[in-house]
């Protein structure tokens, strides 16, 4: 009976009842679009970011004082320590090991280099440059037996070569754009390079695969495999710094706290939040007599950007919520007005304030299980647009974010009609009956 007088009631006042769902559907859209792109807007831009280039700097613990002009180091080959390139795999063992997106071991050293041109009568003076080592598309062996493809083309994505990357399995090299203007080198050229000194050092001939732009000083740099670097200054399988490209979630105060003062509960926790320090810190357990920088610049940009963005988003959907809670009120405030007589009657007959009450409240929460019904299928909508206009990327639908919308109806709902059915509960029905 309960059941049925709720239904007839709901089907009663159309246009009361289009009103009020009109502005919760609206209200519980905007609030779906907002919370989609919200979640998946972190991960989006996170990868997004990977774009600035890596975030964590791993170091040797013992390696000597850097002499670097311009991101130029002119240590000597022989000076400064040294890691073990058997030692990388462990990095993708770490408890966020599905946030290290890539990483590449550098080595690097100077050299004389000279082009090797055939049409040239004389050849050219040799040249001192800046020579990287470097890992590119390269696969390495994971110890749970999988394979995994990194280097310096996927931490340092902005990196352009015109031409190609070098193979790792041939004697290539990517000149930069500077170093190959001034020395006029061309893709289809070789290079002479000559590590250590004169008549001493280890020589290699390469064929040039591409001109790189960087817009930074490996523009005036050779690139090379590896193992050539390693083979040039007698260093088999070691590097000298690694860069590691996370994904990582934006430093809070917590985050920022110094993990010595954690207790034991709060340890756990900083652990296994995938905070910038936390990841670096477990690479440092992973790979012994390692010191591992945060590249600030770059990781405290990328959590002032995603900090914004979802500000921006949550306060877009504390107001559609608001707002929906005073048309919803508005709307009960109404109805409640007009249903005087019938409040009036029900009580005259022997019904208690807590019956009408509950009996008002099941009529709104139905209200509100089918405007948030609306709502979600409108935000879903609303979200597939401003994910693909503004982020580039559609969010998936979530079940998830069906359930905290249609949760959030029902609380809208009944906190815009809580005023208007406290006054309905003291409605007393011997005025109404008299016609007062």
């Amino acid at each position: 009976m309960f059941l049925r007088i709720v239904a007839d009631s709901f089907g009663r006042r159309p246009r009361h009842k289009l009103l009020t769902g009109a502005a919760l559907a609206l209200g519980m859209g905007v609030a779906t679009a907002a919370l989609s792109v919200s979640l998946d807007v972190g991960d989006r831009l996170a990868k997004e970011f990977r774009s600035l280039g890596a975030n964590l700097l791993v170091t040797p613990q013992a390696d000597s004082l850097p002499l670097e002009i311009g991101g130029v180091d002119y240590r000597p080959v022989n000076a400064g320590a040294y890691l073990p390139e058997a030692d990388l795999p462990k990095l993708k063992t770490i408890f966020w090991h599905n946030n290290i997106v890539a990483f590449s071991p550098v080595l690097d050293f100077r050299a004389d280099i000279q082009p090797v041109k055939a049409d040239q009568l004389q050849a050219a003076q040799p040249h001192p440059v800046q020579v990287i080592g470097a890992w590119v598309r390269q696969a390495i062996s994971l110890p749970d037996k999988s394979s995994f493809i990194t280097g310096v083309d996927s931490t340092n994505s902005w990196w352009h070569v015109d031409g190609n990357w070098f193979s790792d399995d041939h004697s290539g090299c990517v000149v930069g754009a500077k170093l190959a203007s001034q020395m006029g080198i061309k893709v289809g050229d070789d290079v002479f390079v000559r590590a250590g000194e004169s008549n001493v050092g280890n020589t290699v001939t390469l064929r040039v695969a591409g001109v790189l732009s960087t817009g930074s000083s490996e523009e005036e740099a050779l690139v090379i495999p590896l193992h050539l670097a390693q083979w040039l200054t007698n260093r088999p399988g070691q590097y000298r710094k690694l860069y590691v490209s996370a994904l990582t979630k934006p430093e809070d105060d917590f985050a920022k706290r110094d993990p010595k003062s954690f207790t034991p509960a709060e340890y756990d926790r900083w652990f296994c939040t995938p905070y910038i320090s936390s990841i670096a810190f477990q690479i440092q357990q992973e790979l012994p007599g390692t010191d591992v920088r945060v590249i600030r610049r770059v990781a405290e940009g990328e959590g002032a950007i995603l900090t914004r963005v979802r500000m921006l988003l949550w306060l877009v959907t504390g107001a559609a919520l608001l707002a929906a809670a005073l048309a919803v009120g508005a709307s009960s405030a109404a109805s409640v007005i007009e249903r005087r007589v019938e409040i009036g009657l029900m009580k005259a007959l022997g019904a208690g304030s807590s019956t009408v009450g509950f009996l008002l409240v099941a009529e709104q929460l139905l209200l509100a299980f089918v405007g948030g019904g609306a709502g979600y299928a409108l935000g879903i909508i609303l979200a597939r647009l401003v994910g693909q206009k503004i982020f580039g990327a559609v969010p998936e639908p979530s079940l998830i974010v069906f359930s905290v919308i249609i949760g959030l109806a029902a609380g809208v709902t009944i906190l815009g009609s809580a005023l208007p059915l406290h006054r309905a509960s003291r409605i007393e029905p011997a005025p109404i009956l008299r016609g007062e």
